[in-house]
């Protein structure tokens, strides 16, 4: 069970494989078409106020795939409003599922889930709705679901998903760039529980082994298993459906199947990146903010990495946070890892704050090669950066200056937001599908904190900067 099948046509690399030192740094799908909207900014105005922060999209995403799990109702709070949202409401949707929103509470029917097929043209703009293969073949005993697509951040195949899948009994073969998996047998189809050892710790594979052992017969063993806080956010979800999962938040976690699932009422975690976001902002323009329903635990890489930068963040109440710029910015070295380690998704926005560092920085991306595309833009705007393999040396400037850029992925569309914030004039941002993705009403936050900015239409795109191959670009 260790291996693919022979049908099965995937290369042989882990998800998230090691860097990739070739990187390419232009990716033309990731530039705006003409006529799409900009984001306009005029820097070097100091915030103020309090922030509340939404629901964790990457938490909301995986659950909702674990509702299909459920044949009764699921109702979900602090579900923030994102166009992943929407899209993975349209892949539920077009299985079978009758789904009701209002603000962000939303309610989740999956009584009715025949169909076990997911559509392609949807999968492939979000990556997050290849989960559904678990659920679907713990409820339905079959799922066909499209190889996953997102952002072009770096490959993420899904050869831990099928590996795990086959240890849990189920026949998986890939073809035409679909993913067809069933479980042998007559009437109901059940996965049966085994020991399953994860060559890496993802976050993805782990949820969905997870949520596929939730209704297997007998015990599952996740060796190896992701950490992040949004498993463990899934974990709860499923266990307060009458899931028996425990270890969530370890290395090891054991799922003991249960026959079937029951109604819920679940509240979804804060966002950890988005309180991440908003605490750079304000130490890239020097100014107090607090920040509310925080989880501090969550986010003790950041917290760290800017108390050595020179800020002090001070934990209020058991969910707030208060952070007080001390008029420093000093430099210092980051490596992204997995949780508990400094996450990959704050990468490009601690990289803006370093821009205008005292000193020279060294940040280095462990998990995926292709998440530096934000690194020509910063330049654009004045930074000194130069790549040198998965590194990027950061040399601090005493100021940035306002430019036309180009968001690459969702994570650079902050970290440019953020360095406009801090910003000599005005900067124009492209690319905000990037940013419309995975943070709710950036822009109504950031205008009632005092910054000065608005989203208008254009149609004169910008290009993209392009970055040589060559072992140290500058």
């Amino acid at each position: 069970q260790n291996q693919i099948l022979k049908h099965a046509k995937i290369s042989p690399i882990l998800e998230d494989r090691p860097i990739n030192h070739s990187l390419n740094l232009t990716d033309t799908s990731s530039v705006p078409k003409p006529n799409a909207s900009v984001l306009e900014i005029w820097g070097s105005s100091s915030l103020k106020g309090h922030v509340t922060i939404s629901g964790a999209k990457n938490s909301a995403l995986a659950i909702m795939a674990g509702a299909l799990l459920c044949p009764e109702d699921c109702r979900l709070r602090n579900v923030p409003s994102l166009v992943d949202i929407g899209r993975m409401g349209q892949v539920l949707a077009a299985l079978g599922v009758k789904l009701e929103r209002q603000g962000n509470i939303l309610d989740i029917n999956a009584r009715h889930l025949k169909q076990s097929k997911a559509p392609y043209e949807i999968v492939n703009q979000l990556r997050a709705s290849f989960f559904v293969i678990g659920s679907l073949l713990a409820r339905l005993g079959a799922a066909q679901v499209p190889l996953p697509g997102g952002c072009a951040i770096g490959a993420r195949p899904v050869d831990l998903h099928v590996r795990g899948l086959q240890a849990l009994g189920a026949e998986v073969q890939i073809e035409h760039g679909m993913v067809h998996a069933y479980v042998r047998g007559n009437g109901r189809r059940r996965l049966n529980g085994a020991k399953i050892y994860l060559d890496y710790p993802s976050v993805g594979a782990t949820e969905t082994l997870m949520m596929a052992a939730t209704l297997a017969e007998g015990e599952t063993i996740l060796e190896n298993a992701a950490q992040e806080p949004e498993v463990v956010d899934l974990a709860n979800f499923c266990n307060a459906m009458g899931a028996k999962i425990r270890g969530a938040g370890t290395n090891t976690i054991i799922i003991s199947g249960v026959p079937s699932l029951h109604s819920v009422d679940y509240s979804i975690i804060p966002d950890r990146i988005e309180t991440g976001t908003f605490l750079v902002a304000a130490a890239i323009t020097q100014s107090e903010l607090t920040l509310s329903p925080v989880v501090p635990d969550h986010i003790t890489a950041a917290i760290a990495k800017l108390q050595d930068i020179g800020m002090r963040v001070i934990q209020e109440a058991p969910d707030c946070l208060r952070i007080i710029p001390t008029g420093i910015i000093r430099a210092t070295d980051i490596e992204t890892l997995p949780y508990p380690g400094f996450p990959t998704d704050m990468q490009a926005p601690f990289m803006a704050l370093l821009t205008l560092s005292d000193g020279d920085s060294v940040i280095t991306e462990t998990v995926f090669e292709n998440r530096l595309g934000h690194v020509p833009e910063l330049n654009r705007m004045g930074a000194d950066i130069r790549i040198k393999g998965n590194n990027a040396i950061v040399r601090g400037v005493p100021l940035l200056s306002g430019a036309p850029v180009v968001a690459t992925d969702l994570r650079a569309s902050a970290a440019l937001i953020l360095a406009a914030l801090a910003a000599d004039g005005k900067t124009t941002i492209q690319g905000l599908h990037h940013l419309d993705r995975g943070y709710e009403k950036l822009e109504a936050k950031l205008q009632k904190l005092g910054a000065r900015l608005q989203r208008v239409s254009d149609n004169s795109p910008i290009k993209a900067s392009s970055v040589a191959h060559s072992p140290v670009n500058s």
